[in-house]
């Protein structure tokens, strides 16, 4: 029998399941975890115990607001104390508690440096850095609290200082309102001088009388009603002037444009010469005084007959009348004075006319103004741009509503507009006898219970339902006194230097000016002698 061979081979070793080799890694990981946890945990638990012990003696001693303690972040914490503390230094101050005022600057300086140490690196504050400041300053704001500088007391002290404070604002807004009324009514000397140069002009120079009246041609013009016809009543010469020369500027046909000019006595013969000097493109220019109305009488008109009362010089001349409770801007002579007024006589001075556009003189006009006279007023007398965009421009901020008959005859919402650049239908307005309302409100007001102030108010009475919106681009209103809105500039026909900042005097907005002084040539003789500029 034959003997096997011998088997070298290496015996077969029992092998481990692999399921056995991959609980025991999975074991191993977590039981690394584990320690790591613990580890932390025991690392963490003496801070937070620590600032858990802090917090409680905060709360025990400070008193420190709930929300300061709970702040999603110190930052946040230590804007809320410095907040308070800037309070606390103004009351410290005023109770001349100088030293504490320091105390609680210099640390109100330290938490700002801290803020913007955080805000220069770009990460936010950590608990550890401001935990000092937070401390201090909490420390300063109990402090302030022993000393009654609570919240109660803050706010007592500040509403006394408020009212200190509008008392002040209240006085310093009076005097600057009288101040402004006093440099508003003020005549600038080179007005002045031209008025005087001119009337010696006129009464030593009788070829300049003659000219106006060569040939009966401008007797003419003036009562052609198929001219284009503008009226204005000043005593202003170098305004009416800029009035007439920028309308001439910009208007398509100048030769067939008629400007109206009603002035005083005084200053009569000086207007006279300057539009007999000076030529405005063919424009032709009428020139009276109304004290050649012999209808302008005390008898017919009730503002002169109201001139005659004693107590109303008083009160317009005097001003002592109410013990100056009644500020300066309503004891205005000039709301008395019939250049004022004349604008509700339109009729009886241009008899002949059937439609006119009436101009104040303190307007710039920029656009060809023919196409006034085709709008259509739809039998209404005035044609006007509303000014009720906002609400102080409604009936009720200009008349007196407690008054019974203003209640009566008046919506109180009903739209204001603006005299300046107003287009008056003649024909309708003597249908109507505007005139004849405008003196029955005028001798209702004697006392000046209805309205106190101007001529805007007797004209809003007049022409109640009697006035036609025109397009607000036909008139832009406050270049005066406040700012207006570049592209209603671009966009508008007659610009209106309503208000007090008249572009004439020094007190004129300054970027405004240019606007005026364009249509002024101040290279003429008699300008340059009277130093305009």
């Amino acid at each position: 029998m034959r003997r096997r061979a011998t088997d070298f081979r290496r015996p077969v070793r029992k092998r481990v399941p692999d399921v056995l080799w991959w609980a025991l890694c999975v074991a191993v990981v977590l039981l690394f975890i584990y320690i790591l946890t613990r580890g932390t945990q025991i690392e963490s638990r003496p801070a937070l115990s620590k600032r858990i012990y802090k917090n409680d003696r905060i709360m025990e001693g400070l008193n420190i607001t709930e929300e300061m303690l709970s702040s999603d972040s110190v930052t946040r914490q230590l804007n809320d104390q410095i907040s308070l503390a800037k309070a606390f230094v103004i009351i410290a101050k005023e109770s001349n508690n100088l030293q504490f005022a320091w105390e609680l600057s210099a640390q109100i300086r330290n938490s700002q440096i801290l803020l913007s140490n955080a805000a220069t690196r770009r990460s936010p504050l950590t608990t550890r850095e401001s935990e000092s400041a937070i401390r201090d300053m909490a420390l300063l704001l109990f402090q302030a609290q022993q000393l009654h500088y609570d919240s109660a007391t803050m706010i007592m002290r500040f509403k006394a200082k408020i009212q200190t404070l509008e008392e002040q604002v209240s006085s310093v807004n009076e005097k600057s309102s009288k101040y402004g009324q006093i440099a508003a009514e003020e005549v600038p000397k080179s007005l002045y001088c031209l008025g005087v140069r001119l009337t010696t002009e006129w009464f030593k120079n009788l070829n300049l009388q003659k000219k106006p009246k060569d040939n009966g041609v401008l007797e003419m013009k003036i009562n052609d009603r198929n001219r284009y016809h503008f009226c204005v009543f000043s005593d202003n010469i170098i305004a009416t002037s800029v009035v007439v020369n920028s309308t001439a500027k910009n208007s398509k046909n100048p030769n067939m444009i008629v400007f109206h000019l009603v002035t005083d006595e005084i200053n009569y013969a000086a207007m006279k010469a300057w539009f007999a000097i000076n030529n405005f493109r063919g424009v032709t220019v009428e020139v009276q005084k109304y004290e050649d109305f012999t209808w302008l009488n005390a008898s017919y008109v009730p503002v002169l007959k109201q001139l005659q009362d004693s107590e109303i010089q008083s009160y317009y001349f005097s001003g002592n009348s109410d013990e100056g409770k009644t500020p300066i801007k309503f004891r205005n002579p000039k709301y008395l004075s019939m250049l004022n007024h004349l604008r509700f006589y339109i009729p009886e001075v241009f008899p002949a006319l059937r439609k006119i556009v009436f101009l104040d003189d303190d307007v710039v006009v920029q656009r060809d103004l023919s196409d006034l006279f085709l709008i259509d007023l739809n039998g209404n007398v005035n044609g006007a741009v509303e000014t009720c965009m906002e609400t102080f421009h409604r009936y009720h901020k200009y008349l007196n509503y407690s008054h019974p008959l203003i209640r009566a005859h008046f919506d109180p919402d009903a739209c204001g507009w603006a005299f300046g650049m107003n287009v008056f239908d003649l024909v309708e307005w003597r249908k109507k006898n505007v005139t004849g309302i405008y003196h029955y409100w005028q001798e209702k007001n004697v006392d000046r219970t209805l309205w106190k102030l101007g001529t805007l108010p007797p004209g809003l009475l007049t022409f109640y339902g009697l006035t036609e919106p025109l397009d607000p681009s036909w008139h832009v209103l406050g270049f005066g006194y406040t700012n207006v809105d570049p592209q209603l500039i671009e966009r508008g026909a007659v610009l209106h230097f309503n208000g007090n900042s008249k572009p004439w005097l020094k007190i004129g907005i300054e970027k405004y000016k240019p606007i005026w002084e364009k249509h002024i040539d101040y290279s003429h003789p008699l300008l340059q002698q009277c130093n305009f500029h």
